[in-house]
């Protein structure tokens, strides 16, 4: 991934410097936007993503509120007839227990989306964080940073974040939590490869010279620039987590019904492939349009990145 850091030259130094960090990550944040929209895959993933994540927010509101924003409560049952075909009245069918697919559907996304959300934050924070500092400090507590990391890296995420879940019990809270544990290393080791170029720059030697302390340099120089390249980064891997906790979620290791998920929605209903195949097929395809709209803006992104 083509890396994204402030040109060196002596001329650009001084304006640099009078920068804040929080000045430079909002720069870095604006860029990131300005750059959705420079191509069309980037504008549609960014389309699909907001549609979806609009919807989870809404859905998260109005549960808060304890109110109900779908035609059906999505717990209550015979709402229908039992295995009802798609139509007006229910415009996603009805399960076996005739329970309204389609508010099911809706009622899920949060535990996706901000499941989703919350595990690649926490993943960035920390594995910036943790290759920043290996790459600025180097010598043995970069060997043992980055062994370590390695060696996270180097387990099965899905089978570890397998063992932890059942060793925790299901829920949502564990779920989220088996992810975070093992996700961060990729971010670690990318924000050390980007750590090591921006090192190198001028400005950062002259904060050295300056008597800046390491921690300092690190959050106010290094850190705001190189969160556009590790923002991509984390856009592309939101689908990747979508997917491993739909998986997590179908094997029964996420939210215990009646409660709806995506995941354990296709799970429940697998068996109705012939007889109901709006069952398993809806909440599946739910996901992939997710999955591809992730896809797209981080390719998006991507694209507009190295076109410069």
């Amino acid at each position: 991934m083509q890396s994204l850091i402030l040109k060196s030259d002596s001329a650009e130094v001084p304006s640099l410097e009078s920068k804040s960090s929080n000045q430079r990550l909002s720069s870095a944040i604006r860029s990131f936007f300005s750059l959705v929209f420079r191509n069309k895959e980037g504008a549609i993933g960014f389309g699909i993503v907001a549609i979806y994540l609009g919807a989870a927010i809404i859905v998260l509101i109005a549960s808060l509120l304890n109110i109900t924003v779908t035609p059906y409560d999505p717990l209550l049952q015979n709402v229908g007839p039992s295995l009802g075909g798609p139509s007006l009245a229910h415009l996603f069918g009805t399960d076996f227990l005739g329970r309204d697919v389609f508010s099911r559907v809706v009622w899920s996304l949060p535990n996706d989306f901000f499941v989703s959300f919350a595990v690649v934050a926490v993943a960035l924070v920390a594995g910036a964080i943790i290759g920043s500092v290996a790459a600025f400090r180097g010598g043995l507590l970069d060997e043992l940073l980055m062994r370590f990391t390695d060696v996270i890296f180097s387990l099965p995420a899905l089978v570890i974040a397998m063992v932890i879940a059942v060793a925790l019990g299901p829920g949502l809270i564990h779920m989220m939590f088996a992810l975070m544990v093992i996700w961060w290393p990729p971010y670690a080791r990318v924000a050390r490869g980007e750590a090591l170029i921006v090192s190198h720059q001028n400005y950062i030697e002259a904060a050295r010279f300056a008597g800046q302390r390491t921690l300092g340099i690190i959050f106010k120089h290094v850190l705001p620039n190189i969160s556009l390249t590790l923002l991509i980064y984390a856009t592309l891997d939101v689908a990747t987590v979508v997917l491993t906790y739909a998986g997590l979620s179908y094997l029964g290791l996420s939210v215990r019904p009646p409660q709806p998920d995506l995941g354990e929605m296709i799970s429940t209903s697998q068996d109705y492939l012939i007889t109901a195949p709006w069952l398993p097929i809806i909440p599946g395809l739910v996901i992939a349009v997710a999955v591809v709209g992730f896809s797209l803006l981080g390719d998006g992104l991507r694209d507009a990145l190295e076109m410069g």
